[in-house]
This record gives structure tokens, C-alpha cells and sequence, in this order.
């Protein structure tokens, strides 16, 4: 760790930050439906593989890089890659962290105004075209999405501009552990309802009729995307990690810890859905629609309500917190700003483009840039093309540019020889990552089709 620079002071500060990082909204209501679809427990099979081979190995690489920097993304392939373009990496890292977190701070807004609606019993007594209504009519407007949107991001600030130590490692330490005994009580609520095995078929029972090409893909984006690899977040915090940690145990924890949630999620989720014979359906819909009408309907439906969107609360600023520090960490190392003033100059460039991105259901719906309306291009620039594309050179990188010796010295550690699975973890970095995120890349854009 350079000298004077803040880091993270423990084992469980890592893993609850990185795992905080990884676990967003995605992991609640996007995950849970796509194994749903997909073949259940044939596609949970599939995507394990894939987190496996490529999720764990990726985010090692990018803890590695990180941490052999100690720099934030863009001054970290500075340093490793000095007199070179590699520095564009990181560039991409810090303009997706940005990006994502224009279009998903407009999204966490919305999680803000539906714990307020559900800790004042907004739902009761409202049908499924009523709650349509609320979600439309919310989404819609000017004033409030733009206000919890800047809420949501303020939060978010105060996190980070505490530090690493004080402010990311403290809070992700509570946070976390919050948010896993929140979802087991929703879990345990949720398959002692009548008729809750079915919703638990939908999710694991395999089907391998359905799972075909197009669903394995899925699985290898979905394993790719949902770890938060190629947005820079692992680069700065394995920056923060001590070189006495092993790289290879926190990857692999925060990989687990990943996935188990989105499964947990599933199990909160659709066991209630088919439990009162709802069909369960995809993206906001299901959250800010469905689970309301599911709640009211269900004994005790006010306390998990609550609960629920708290959860989803938490679950948006663990991962919020992670890309304001990418772009904050970039102001504090590259514009020798303090931490508060970065701090406050990304919640001021972020606001703007998150108020933008949250009035694009509304007011600025039929205003479109190359076909997208604000929030569907920050969306689609930064999953389809930004995201792939660092993941990309992120693992070439490690691959074939940097030396062989001090890759092995971040992921076994200095001085130590390297061992069978080292040389199948660079296999891996150095062929099959490659070949797979360029597969990933092709499907987003198109330009493949299966």
C-alpha cells in the first residue's frame, strides 16, 4: 500500500465491500427471472460453470491489476504500462462507472420512494391497474423522481467521502450482513406460504428443452456482467487491499457471496408470486408492480413490504458506493482534488445525468439521441459496448502484456513458485476469456445472433 493512502483494514472489509460492489438491483429481480426462463436449475448449472471458469479467474485478474497499481483504474495501467495506450482502460473504466451510475441512481430512486410508500401503507387496498397507475404516474413525473434520484445519490456521498476505511469498509460491514438476514426472513416467510413449490419449481427444477443456445449465453453474460467486472470497481478496491491478503480467497468469497443472494432473491421472490397465482413477469414490473398487489394480499404483507424494499435499498447503495469511488478516486489521484471536494464535483456530474436519465420516462421520454432516450443510451453504451470491451482488454492485459512473474506475485503472493492451478488460471485469462467476453460483445451489439 503506498504510503499515506487509505485502504481497507481487514479480510471481512474486503469481501463485504467487494460483495456489495457485485450484489445490486440486478441481483433481486433481473437474476432470479432469468433462470426462471431458462431452464431453472439446467441454466443455474450452466451459469455456476461459467462463474467458475471465468467469473472468479476475471475478477482475480482485475483485483491483481488493481492492487499492483494501487492506483485508481486509469492511473493504474499508467504505472503497470507506462509510454503506452493502455491507460485507455481505464479511461473506460471510469467513464462506465459514471455512466452506470447516471441510469442506476434514477433506478435506486425509485426503491426510496417505494420504502416510503410502503412504511406509510401506500399499497393497501389497491388493485393491479391501480399500482400500475402509481408506477406510471411516479415514473412519469418531474419533481419527485429527480428529488429521490439526488436523495439516493446524496446518501451514496456521504458513504464515500468518509474514506475507505471509515466510509466504504464501515458501512459495507453493516450493510451487508443486513441486507443477508433481511432476505433469509423474507425467504423463510416466503416458502411456508400455501402453494410456494411451484414458484420454487420455476426456479430450480431443471428443464434442458429450454436450455439452448441462446440461454448459455445468457448464462456466460449474465456470469460476466453480474460480478461488476469491466466498470473499474474492482481495479480501485483491489487498489485498497493489503498485499499480506490472498486474492484468490476474496475473489472466490465475493463470487459465492454473489451468487448465493441472487438465488436467495429468487426464493424470496416467486415462491409468493405463484403462492397467490400472479405470473411472474420481468424488470421493474415485477418489483414496483406485482410484489406490491403480492404483499397486501399476504398475512403479515406491511412488516415484508417494509422489509422488502429496504433490501432493495441497500442492495442499490452497496453497489452505488463502489462507482462513485471509481470516479472519485480518479478526481482525488489524477486533479489532485481533496476527497470531499471529488466527492462533491462526481455528486454534481452524476445529478445532472441522473435527473436527465430518471425524467427519460417522463417529461424527456420523446427526447431520443442515435434512437435511445437518455437512459436507454447510458444503458446500452456502458452493458453493451464499454463493459465488454475493457473486460476484453482487461484480461489481454494480464495476459499477454504484463509479465507472467508479477501476475504470480498478486495472485499467489511473492516467492512463491507457481502451482497447476495458477497455470489454469492463466489458460484461462489468456485463451478462453478472450473468446468468451468477445462472444458476449457480438451478441450485445448484434452482430451475433443465435
Amino acid at each position: 500500500m503506498q504510503q499515506g493512502r487509505d485502504g481497507f483494514s481487514s479480510r471481512f472489509g474486503v469481501i463485504a465491500a467487494a460483495a456489495g460492489s457485485a450484489i445490486g438491483l440486478g441481483n433481486i429481480w433481473r437474476f432470479p427471472y432469468v433462470l426462471g426462463e431458462n431452464g431453472g436449475g439446467a441454466f443455474f448449472l450452466v451459469y455456476m460453470a461459467f462463474i467458475l471458469l471465468l467469473g472468479i479467474p476475471l475478477m482475480l485478474t482485475e483485483m491483481s491489476i488493481g492492487r499492483a497499481g494501487q492506483r485508481n483504474p486509469y492511473g493504474t495501467f499508467r504505472f503497470l504500462a507506462p509510454k503506452t495506450k493502455w491507460y485507455l482502460v481505464g479511461v473506460m473504466g471510469v467513464a462506465a462507472a459514471f455512466l452506470i451510475l447516471s441510469f442506476y441512481s434514477a433506478v435506486a430512486g425509485w426503491t426510496l420512494q417505494y420504502l416510503y410508500d410502503a412504511i406509510f401503507n401506500n399499497f393497501a387496498g389497491k388493485s393491479s391497474s391501480e399500482l400500475f397507475g402509481m408506477f406510471t404516474n411516479f415514473t412519469s413525473g418531474v419533481y419527485t423522481p429527480s428529488i429521490w434520484t439526488l436523495v439516493f445519490l446524496m446518501m451514496t456521498g456521504l458513504v464515500v467521502v468518509a474514506g475507505v476505511e471509515k466510509g466504504i469498509e464501515k458501512y459495507a460491514k453493516i450493510l451487508m450482513p443486513m441486507l443477508f438476514v433481511i432476505i433469509i426472513i423474507l425467504d423463510i416467510r416466503a416458502i411456508t406460504l400455501d402453494g410456494a413449490k411451484e414458484g420454487l419449481e420455476f426456479l430450480f427444477k431443471p428443464d434442458f428443452s429450454k436450455l439452448d443456445s441462446k440461454a448459455v449465453l445468457e448464462a456466460l453474460g449474465q456470469s460476466f456482467f453480474s460480478l461488476s467486472l469491466g466498470m473499474g470497481t474492482m481495479i480501485t478496491y483491489g487498489s485498497y487491499i493489503n498485499k499480506k491478503e490472498k486474492l484468490f480467497s476474496s475473489a472466490t468469497s465475493v463470487s459465492i457471496a454473489d451468487t448465493l443472494i441472487a438465488v436467495l432473491a429468487g426464493v424470496a421472490i416467486f415462491p409468493a408470486v405463484f403462492a397467490f397465482g400472479i405470473e411472474p413477469d420481468s424488470g421493474p414490473g415485477l418489483v414496483f408492480i406485482t410484489l406490491p398487489n403480492v404483499f397486501q394480499q399476504m398475512p403479515g404483507g406491511y412488516v415484508f413490504s417494509v422489509l422488502f424494499f429496504f433490501l432493495l435499498v441497500i442492495a442499490a447503495l452497496t453497489s452505488s458506493i463502489s462507482l462513485l469511488e471509481v470516479v472519485v478516486s480518479y478526481f482525488t489521484e489524477e486533479l489532485k482534488l481533496t476527497r470531499a471536494k471529488a466527492t462533491i464535483v462526481a455528486f454534481a456530474g452524476v445529478g445532472v445525468f441522473g435527473v436527465l436519465c430518471s425524467l427519460s420516462s417522463g417529461p424527456l421520454k420523446d427526447f431520443h439521441l442515435l434512437g435511445f432516450t437518455i437512459f436507454d443510451l447510458f444503458d446500452y453504451t456502458s452493458s453493451n459496448i464499454l463493459l465488454p470491451v475493457a473486460g476484453l482488454l482487461i484480461v489481454l492485459f494480464a495476459g499477454w502484456k504484463w509479465k507472467r512473474m508479477s501476475v504470480a506475485s498478486e495472485v499467489l503472493g511473492e516467492g512463491i513458485k507457481e502451482n497447476m492451478l495458477f497455470k489454469i488460471f492463466m489458460f484461462i485469462i489468456k485463451f478462453i476469456a478472450p473468446f468468451a467476453i468477445t462472444l458476449v460483445f457480438l451478441n450485445a451489439v448484434g452482430l451475433l445472433k443465435l
